[in-house]
């Protein structure tokens, strides 16, 4: 009986034996190293939300087994745990698993993508290829293998900076200022009538004078005159007309300037006779719809001659009488303008008045006032001056929810923000700053079409949107944005396109130039750049304004290469 029994056990332990030689798991899994892997990009990045990784490689000859499948998992260790890609399945020819197929004789190639939502597990890991064989029903670990390290989370360092615009002032120091009035006359005649002078363009130009005259401020300049005849007559006789109403022009004007106590000299009247109105002729014609008008302008364009031109036209004698009564009384008139320019306050008299007299000054000069001051609650009192003067004005609440937006009071900002959109609809600066709002409030998208409808109101605009773009990894995009913006974020979209040495340009331009950030900045530049000297020195320069960074060097992926290098472990440690 104890015979049988060790024959039984000598079957099974045969048995065993062939099982495990035929099992072409055994085999490949000590040959795992013979697969190749080629992994993109190395080490991983962080791109916008998410790290993607795209592997491709090749199995040797008389590798993969007909009838196995092998399931292969992109997975990253760090300290924080793993974070598994999707699997690839690669079979044999004669497998029944879906996959990609891989030939027994020749070997063959495959290629695998895949994109993870970035986490902060991603940060300092290893990606290992884990892969599990799996024939007849039996499965078979192979060995872990590294194919690559990760992850580049340079991005992450884009800083808030969004950008609110001010409806600006504009003020100048000396305004010129103008109004202007017509004049008519009787056929051959250049006398003013008096009915002329109570017109209502020429009442409102005597208004205008009585009030400039009144303002301290403004300064009367001048007075220029221009007038003509209507185009029928001898010519000669119509430049004396036209010179003889622009006299007349000029001395009604005078009499209304003198009414009210403005100086004026020969000088100060510019009178310019400019005979017949040919232009005023055609233009007016252009207009109406009176018959024979094609005809008429034909002759103006056949006919030079002045003279033939009147001539041609009286021959149409029912049309010329429709002339006379439509057309040719306009064009009998002088034009007066009246110059002159008002000279703003001095600074410290728009201060004080900003204060205590604000009716006195113009819109523009209260809004200058606040320029006049850093602080904050003094320029919202400025603007809330402005917006209670000047309701219609869709500044003064722009510029209140500027201040509010400074103050980190972002829905009392945004209240006055749709103020001023209701008052000025569309209004690209207040696009912008709707859509500074939106971002502080996560709405990363509805930021985006406020800041694409802001377009040309300011540098701001790019900046913004240069930020969005650097958040969702479109860094040609972020760097177009912010054109030639030097700042801390400008550089970082360089970095992030690749364009290391105008990062370097802009960096160094920019106030970030030595702050811990912006050596930091240049150390990773310099990594990327395969330049030690500018990695280590900038390297010590942001650990020395901000010690913290020394841990944070230490397992950034952008310094994968240099973790074993004497002086970045001298800098990091």
């Amino acid at each position: 009986m104890k015979k049988q029994n060790l024959s039984v056990y000598a079957f099974v332990a045969i048995l065993s034996a062939t099982a495990v030689a035929c099992n072409p798991l055994s085999n490949m899994t000590k040959k795992a190293e013979q697969i190749t892997y080629s992994v993109n990009p190395t080490p991983l990045e962080m791109h916008g939300d998410s790290v993607e990784v795209t592997i491709s490689g090749t199995i040797p000859p008389k590798f993969f087994n007909k009838k196995v499948a092998v399931e292969i998992t992109p997975t990253t260790t760090g300290e924080s745990g793993d974070v598994a890609f999707k699997k690839l399945v690669l079979v044999g020819e004669d497998s029944e698993v879906e996959g990609q197929k891989i030939a027994f004789e020749k070997g063959g190639s495959f290629s695998y993508n895949d994109k993870v939502a970035y986490q902060d597990a991603l940060e300092n890991v290893t990606l290992n290829a884990v892969a599990v064989g799996t024939y007849k029903g039996k499965e078979k670990e192979f060995p872990a293998r590294k194919i690559g390290s990760g992850t580049i989370i340079t991005p992450k360092w884009v800083m808030d900076d969004d950008m609110v615009i001010l409806g600006a002032d504009k003020f100048t120091r000396v305004v010129k200022k103008e109004s202007s009035a017509t004049i008519n006359y009787e056929v051959n005649k250049s006398n003013v009538l008096s009915k002329e002078l109570v017109d209502a363009d020429m009442k409102a130009l005597s208004e205008w004078i009585k009030e400039m005259s009144k303002n301290p401020m403004f300064a009367f300049k001048g007075v220029d005159v221009l007038a003509y005849a209507s185009p029928e007559g001898e010519l000669s006789l119509n430049t004396n007309l036209a010179d003889n109403r622009a006299a007349s022009g000029a001395s009604a004007a005078g009499s209304i300037l003198s009414r009210n106590k403005v100086k004026t000299s020969g000088e100060f009247f510019n009178k310019m006779g400019k005979g017949e109105d040919w232009d005023g002729f055609k233009a007016a014609m252009q207009k109406t719809d009176i018959a024979d008008k094609d005809l008429i302008l034909r002759v103006l364009e056949m006919y030079p001659d002045k003279a033939k031109r009147e001539a041609e036209i009286r021959n149409m004698a029912a049309t010329f009488e429709v002339l006379q009564e439509k057309i040719l009384p306009s064009l009998r008139r002088s034009e007066i303008t009246v110059r002159g320019e008002l000279t703003a306050y001095t600074d410290e008299q728009i201060k004080d008045f900003v204060n205590s007299a604000p009716e006195k000054l113009s819109a523009e000069e209260i809004l200058y006032a606040a320029t006049m001051t850093e602080d904050l609650d003094a320029k919202m009192t400025i603007y809330k001056t402005f917006a209670k003067l000047h309701a219609k004005d869709w500044r003064g609440p722009n510029n209140i929810g500027f201040i509010l937006v400074k103050q980190n009071k972002m829905e009392a900002a945004k209240a006055e923000f749709d103020k001023a959109n209701s008052l000025s609809p569309n209004n690209p600066v207040v696009n912008n700053n709707l859509g500074v709002y939106e971002r502080a409030n996560g709405n990363d998208d509805k930021a985006m079409e406020y800041y694409a409808a802001a377009k040309g109101a300011g540098t701001e605009v790019g900046n913004n949107m240069g930020y969005l773009e650097i958040k969702s990894g479109n860094y040609v995009e972020a760097v177009s944005n912010y054109g030639g913006t030097k700042s801390f974020n400008a550089a970082l979209a360089q970095t992030l396109n690749k364009d290391y040495s105008t990062a370097l340009q802009t960096i160094d331009a920019s106030p970030s130039a030595n702050t811990a950030a912006g050596s930091y900045l240049k150390a990773v530049i310099g990594a990327r750049m395969k330049d030690q000297s500018l990695m280590v020195t900038n390297l010590k320069a942001a650990i020395a304004a901000d010690a913290s960074l020394k841990a944070k060097a230490k397992k950034d992926a952008e310094f994968v290469d240099y973790r074993e290098n004497a002086e970045f472990q001298a800098a990091v440690n």
